[in-house]
């Protein structure tokens, strides 16, 4: 299947179910660079407009870049925001335009060559790219769990392709320097949200006897964990910003 087109059927589920990210990312993105609200930022492989929201609520500009129609139109609008049907590895956007460009858990889904000369090409000359990523801490028990439902459900390895993702980025000689910073992030859901979490994952199943499976799973675990009929799922925020 081609990247582009993994969520189609999905963006509803993405929209109720995936997390944000912890203020400490927009310090860490930020830090080093002129007053925030004076920049542009592009976000690659934007999505339904999560990040890219989280992002307007500190700079200037968002430029959101999205080659899913889908998903585009599951954005919220904001008024910062410029949605864009472009791809990381071809934005259609001028030279230097911005003054970041990050793709929140993404990177994985591009030709990482590509990407990283197109974020090179958009960058102002001095400027920064970076890389988000909510991953699963599976110190914490209910997480942990809902880790093992995904590993036996999974129906390819999009997890270590986001491993290698972040390794590719990491190792890219062109950076002047490299910053690696982690962060305690956590989502408190409901079972409604904890399943449309599950069915945003484009590495899950979405129909058929095996998704019926994976909802049952998903169910036993959430009344084992549920407090007021809520769980919190425990994640590690990793964010990898690379100064040109």
């Amino acid at each position: 299947m081609d990247a582009t087109e993994r969520f189609t059927g999905r963006a509803s589920d993405y929209v109720g179910g995936r997390p944000s990210y912890p203020p400490g990312v927009i310090d860490a993105l930020f830090n080093g660079l002129r007053d925030p609200r004076s920049l542009i930022a592009v976000d690659l492989g934007a999505g339904t407009g999560i990040s890219s929201r989280f992002l307007a609520a500190s700079c200037a500009k968002v430029i959101a870049i999205e080659p899913n129609a889908e998903m585009r139109e599951h954005a919220a609008q904001v008024a910062n925001v410029e949605w864009v049907a472009g791809t990381a590895e071809a934005t259609t956007l001028e030279p230097g335009i911005s003054d970041l460009v990050v793709a929140f858990q993404a990177f994985h889904w591009f030709k990482h060559e590509a990407a990283l000369r197109e974020m090179k090409r958009i960058v102002r000359p001095g400027g920064r790219a970076a890389l988000v990523y909510n991953e699963r801490d599976d110190a914490d028990l209910f997480t942990a769990e809902y880790s093992k439902i995904a590993r036996k459900f999974a129906t390819d390895q999009t997890e270590q392709r986001r491993d290698n993702g972040r390794g590719v980025f990491e190792a890219y000689p062109g950076w002047r320097t490299i910053t690696v910073v982690n962060l305690p992030n956590a989502q408190t859901l409901g079972r409604d949200r904890l399943h449309a979490r599950a069915n945003s994952t484009s590495y899950f199943p979405k129909s058929g006897p095996n998704a019926r499976e994976l909802h049952a799973s998903i169910d036993r675990i959430f009344d084992e964990y549920q407090r007021n009929e809520e769980v919190t799922m425990h994640m590690k925020t990793i964010v990898l910003i690379g100064d040109f």
